[in-house]
């Protein structure tokens, strides 16, 4: 489990594909603190250290996280949110997040506010019933708090604080990010369904 407060930024190192995708990641964590097996939420995704080294750790991605997320899009070089899994004791600063990405949603526009950003995005249909005004949702594995929705369209304000330590810095309209939604409303709604069925 997760907060979706982001810990670090990391930066993909070498991606290889040999029947699964193999990725890289260059960290500021100390690597000698991860155990293999452990978890880390890369944008969002929930992945399994397979090796450390000095100032990097490995993840293997398989075919199924590739087709529900925007691991695909990863080039060499490029920034990803990192958080590690949470421990008992540790401060719970954002919401549960899972690490397990629903789907993707894609930015259409993005405009100052003071000195904060608002972000409008695009869900897929199928999730945007679970996506409620002042609910949570993990954009690229950030938790954010959702100002408004309109049909499958809703909002956030990202401050600059948020911007300066992840990666929404240098995230623009036509982007595509990693959706995660809030654990609760997932299963209110499987309630009503099975209700209603």
């Amino acid at each position: 489990m997760f907060t979706g407060i982001i810990t670090d930024v990391g930066r993909i190192r070498r991606l290889e594909r040999r029947g699964d995708l193999h990725a890289r990641i260059a960290t500021a964590y100390d690597t000698g603190s991860i155990e293999i097996g452990a978890s880390i939420a890369c944008d969002g995704v929930c992945l399994t250290v397979t090796a450390t080294g000095g100032d990097w750790f490995d993840v293997d991605i398989s075919a199924e996280t590739l087709s529900k997320t925007t691991i695909g899009d990863w080039a060499e070089g490029d920034p990803v949110n990192l958080e590690r899994a949470l421990k008992v004791g540790d401060e719970l600063g954002g919401h549960i997040v899972s690490g397990h990405v629903d789907g993707v949603a894609e930015v259409v526009a993005t405009r100052e506010e003071g000195e904060s950003t608002r972000f409008t995005f695009r869900a897929p249909e199928a999730l945007a019933r679970f996506i409620a005004p002042k609910g949570s949702v993990a954009l690229d594995g950030t938790s954010l708090t959702v100002n408004e929705v309109t049909g499958a369209e809703f909002g956030v304000n990202i401050i600059p604080h948020t911007k300066a330590v992840t990666t929404w810095g240098g995230v623009k309209a036509g982007d595509r990010v990693n959706l995660e939604i809030d654990t609760l409303a997932r299963y209110v709604a499987r309630l009503q369904d099975w209700q209603g069925g």
